[in-house]
């Protein structure tokens, strides 16, 4: 089900809001003009993932050397740092058995929308 979640002007690039569609939790992200949406609730403690912020990680890399990257794709929980890729939804430190529930999203005439 599409649900028409805001204007456009609403939620700028590096925004976040939380939506109720059927009685679920549902946090919207504008990250660089991509639109993103999640299940707003970490799979550690139940945090509102909408709390938390989006940007980047630190990736694998040589000793005594750090590469940045993944900027604007991790969604990072407010009370724990738990981080998740936005495109899957699963998490940094344990992909194969800690995720969250994402959902198609995007803009159509000026809405932001979500396929709930």
């Amino acid at each position: 089900m599409r649900v028409a979640v805001c204007a456009v002007e609403e939620l700028p690039p590096g925004a976040m809001r939380s939506v109720e569609v059927d009685r679920r939790s549902i946090c919207v992200i504008n990250s660089a003009g991509r639109y993103y949406a999640v299940r707003n609730r970490c799979p550690h403690q139940g945090s509102q993932l909408c709390k938390g912020s989006v940007g980047g990680t630190f990736l694998p890399s040589a000793p005594h050397e750090l590469v940045y990257g993944l900027d604007g794709q991790v969604l990072r929980c407010g009370w724990h740092a738990w981080e998740f890729d936005l495109e899957t939804g699963r998490s940094l430190f344990d992909p194969a058995n800690q995720r969250v529930k994402t959902y198609p999203a995007g803009l159509t005439d000026g809405t932001v929308w979500v396929d709930a």
